[in-house]
């Protein structure tokens, strides 16, 4: 083992005291139809991937413990969640879009109350680094007055009649009914959020099971989530996803999946519904990335942004650069420059000053990377970077793996962690032929600067992926652009404006535009009849 592993892991004495846990979080809360339940079971032992050092040998630090409800807690959930839309009729789905709004308010400003303490046990968790704990709690406040704005906005555009063609009606947003939400463990709170948020403020009623890892987080929450929706509007189960989700999905009372994960996963969980027809799925699943870098990229930038897209929060993003393909007649200068910047990343503990490596949450996926490696050297790649590959408890140091070719695991398979696969390529039809033929269909990277050949490039791209990104990583942000994907990558898009009609349908009261039926309409609007046709604008 090199010296630089065995630094990585600290003494508990050497953890900075702000940062430190005192003992283990024992989490029995849940939430159904608004009243927190205390679970007395068979709790589920939540492990950091922190090892502490005890001497010579070290120590997995067990954080925590959440319930590991069974099918009938679940159900239970589902119920609340059922009853509380009362089949479109219930107080949240028919409440007006300014209450709605009221009450994610109030819950926002009871979420940033807990900034400390969600930062802290994503850091635990799931190693995220401090800074982009912060980052994602942060986003994720920003991502939710976002959406109040945008929903606003579309609320005003839609007080208003239009009359067409002899006929007079009022076109507006309104619920699909029970959602089912479920994110991901590398973004527990943002990407949760980026489903959850426009679900509830459209006036549907949710589930919501937490991801594999990064659970604990949700439990400062838990008390602000009860406080400021009413209740069964929001309801919050644990435990394990065949001994719950699958339940939930086989009553066929699930009206809309929202599911952060795998294609596989969904694809068995979308199998259960009895009514598939019926089911509305916004989907984020697989992707495997490529970036391109042509014969005449700006090879610092090019350098710099696939090292950040590769190897930010150790490549554990969907939208993260999963293979590289270069021109061989950069491949040379370009990979040793890459080499130079990855030796610049710190690894080190997630609260460490300026860290940029950390250890992964996941069990057993130091092992896998380990085989994709292996898989790789069989077929004729080289390790390139110093330490590429070395592991150390949940720590793995980068790979990067050249010259890579379709025979080996890691040319198809999303690796999902801190592998870099280097393909050399001589015509850009190579690398076309890649994405074409892949299963997945998120983005691409294109790295150049001849305007006709990056145009060829883009048109060629245009019907297989979801974002073309130009000079620059593959990426969510910012929110307001549309986020989606293709083949096996995504169902639906999300980004904030997207999100809200994802989780709605345009419902229309029209009539022909006789004056008896325009002074009814009217008289609606005047005296405030309804909650549906109404004038009233929301500043």
């Amino acid at each position: 083992m090199s010296q630089l592993l065995t630094s990585i892991f600290p003494n508990e004495s050497s953890i900075p005291e702000q940062f430190q846990l005192s003992g283990t979080i024992e989490q029995r809360e849940y939430l159904i139809n608004g009243t927190l339940r205390q679970w007395t079971g068979t709790m589920n032992a939540v492990a950091s991937p922190v090892f502490l050092k005890e001497g010579d040998t070290y120590k997995q630090r067990i954080i925590g413990s959440t319930p590991l409800l069974t099918k009938y807690e679940a159900l239970e959930a589902l119920d609340a969640a059922v009853a509380a839309y009362d089949l479109g009729h219930g107080a949240w789905p028919t409440m007006s879009v300014a209450d709605r709004i009221d009450h994610i308010e109030k819950f926002l400003a009871a979420m940033r109350t807990k900034r400390a303490e969600v930062v802290k046990l994503l850091m635990w968790e799931i190693g995220k680094s401090l800074k982009d704990s912060e980052k994602e709690f942060d986003r994720t406040c920003d991502y939710i007055v976002d959406t109040i704005k945008a929903l606003k906005e579309q609320d005003r555009r839609a007080a208003k009649l239009v009359e067409e063609q002899g006929f007079l009606g009022q076109i507006r947003r309104v619920p699909l009914g029970v959602a089912l939400c479920m994110g991901p463990f590398n973004y527990p709170l943002n990407e949760t959020f980026t489903t959850l948020i426009p679900a509830l403020i459209m006036g549907n009623t949710v589930v919501f099971k937490p991801a594999k890892f990064g659970v604990l987080l949700v439990k400062p929450l838990l008390e602000a989530f009860r406080d400021c929706f009413p209740a069964g509007v929001i309801n919050i189960i644990y435990g394990k996803g065949r001994d719950t989700v699958g339940a939930l999905m086989e009553t066929g009372k699930i009206d809309v999946f929202a599911f952060i994960g795998t294609n596989k996963g969904a694809n068995d969980l979308k199998k259960l519904h009895p009514k598939p027809h019926r089911l509305k799925s916004i989907l984020g699943l697989d992707a495997k990335n490529p970036a391109i870098v042509l014969a005449d990229a700006d090879l610092d930038n090019a350098v710099s942004e696939c090292v950040t897209g590769s190897l930010s929060f150790n490549g554990q993003r969907c939208t993260a650069l999963k293979i590289l393909f270069v021109h061989r007649s950069i491949v040379e200068a370009f990979t040793q420059k890459f080499l130079t910047e990855i030796k610049k990343l710190k690894p080190g503990m997630p609260w460490d000053a300026g860290v940029g490596l950390t250890p992964l949450p996941e069990p057993g996926k130091t092992d896998y990377l380990k085989g994709l490696v292996e898989n790789a050297k069989q077929h004729g790649a080289k390790i390139m970077n110093e330490n590429g590959g070395e592991i150390l408890n949940s720590f793995f140091y980068p790979a990067v793996l050249y010259p890579v070719n379709e025979k080996m695991s890691i040319y198809h398979e999303e690796q999902f962690g801190p592998v870099v696969p280097i393909v050399p390529f001589d015509a850009e039809e190579e690398a076309i032929q890649y994405v074409v033929n892949s299963n997945f269909g998120q983005q691409v990277s294109l790295f150049g600067k001849d305007s006709k050949q990056l145009a060829k490039m883009m048109d060629a791209f245009v019907n297989q992926v979801g974002r073309i990104n130009l000079n620059a990583q593959s990426q969510r942000g910012p929110d307001t652009f549309p986020f989606n994907g293709r083949k096996d990558s995504a169902e639906g898009t999300l980004s904030i404006a997207d999100a809200l009609r994802v989780f709605s349908i345009r419902t229309i009261v029209a009539t022909k535009a006789t004056d008896d039926n325009k002074q009814i309409l009217n008289t609606i609007i005047r005296n405030r009849e309804s909650a549906f046709l109404s004038t009233d604008y929301i500043m």
